[in-house]
């Protein structure tokens, strides 16, 4: 029993179940904004779960292709499969190819053909665009990376109605403003890990400053992006004070960690960066269950 549990194990830290669980949020709380999770809810648990999958599989694949940087960063050597030789190459390409192939067919033949689409091109756009191409050639590579990590909201919205809506595509813009500056907090953090890859993220090429300058130009922009749902009849004022509240402590940590210039500063950061996008999604979710509970309007 212990061993089926280490294997279990291995598989799951394949797919990054710590960004998979973020998907995850995004995923159930726009199903919540948009009150498709209230009115199909075995459906839209099935499209959850095949996210996930669709998810882990573009994490999986994305390990496959990095094994050999994760072998040397020390924030990935010694905690991911394939650098502690836990699982072979051959067996993380097969299980990522897998996982794309169950969530494709059960988009495709369950749900309709955008779901299925969005779905594989998000796995293709992030294994071949973001890994194999932007990510060790340019240091913008995670703006334009971003892209893939944020159409959990778009899976969810054509799942439910065969179309996307406003309020995911929104949602999709909120994550891609909000991943270049959790990421570049990370990355002045373990800057010399990077180095080490030869990496080009923003701070080994145009330096701390810059990156701090555009860390606060990415954030500030979040504000009207997470508000635009209010005035878009897509939520209420409960979630726009939130969000509001949300962005003020955000900005306010940014400035903190960001004056501090120190490796822990610019880590924590990166960790609240996470908070805050969790409790905005969870805000826009319990706002959509409260609408249509008719608790507010």
């Amino acid at each position: 029993m212990f061993g089926l549990v280490k294997i279990f194990n291995r598989y799951l830290n394949l797919t990054k179940p710590t960004i998979v669980v973020l998907v995850a949020i995004t995923g159930i709380t726009t199903m919540m904004a948009e009150g498709s999770i209230f009115l199909e809810p075995a459906k839209m648990w099935m499209v959850l779960l095949m996210t996930v999958v669709a998810a882990g599989s573009a994490n999986a694949l994305n390990q496959f292709i990095d094994r050999d940087i994760d072998s040397i960063m020390d924030r990935t050597r010694k905690r991911r499969p394939l650098p502690l030789e836990q699982v072979s190459p051959r067996t993380a390409l097969l299980f990522g190819i897998f996982l794309a192939l169950i969530s494709t067919f059960y988009f495709w033949m369950e749900v309709n053909p955008l779901t299925a689409i969005i779905s594989l091109s998000t796995i293709l756009f992030y294994v071949f665009i973001y890994t194999l191409w932007l990510k060790r050639r340019h240091y913008y590579n995670i703006v334009i990376g971003g892209a893939a990590g944020a159409t959990a909201p778009l899976i969810a919205s054509a799942a439910a109605t065969g179309e996307i809506s406003t309020l995911a595509w929104i949602l999709f813009w909120i994550i891609f403003m909000w991943t270049p500056p959790h990421f570049w907090a990370l990355a002045l953090a373990i800057k010399d890990e990077y180095e080490k890859v030869k990496i080009p993220m923003l701070p080994n090429v145009l330096g701390d400053k810059r990156t701090i300058i555009e860390i606060y130009i990415y954030t500030i922009l979040l504000l009207p992006l997470t508000i635009l749902p209010f005035f878009l009849g897509a939520a209420s004022i409960v979630y726009v004070v939130a969000a509001t509240l949300l962005w003020i402590w955000y900005m306010r940590e940014s400035f903190l960690r960001l004056k501090e210039q120190t490796r822990p500063a610019y880590k924590k950061l990166f960790f609240v960066s996470i908070f805050y996008l969790f409790f905005v999604f969870i805000a826009i979710g319990l706002d959509g269950w409260l609408r249509y509970a008719g608790v507010i309007s």
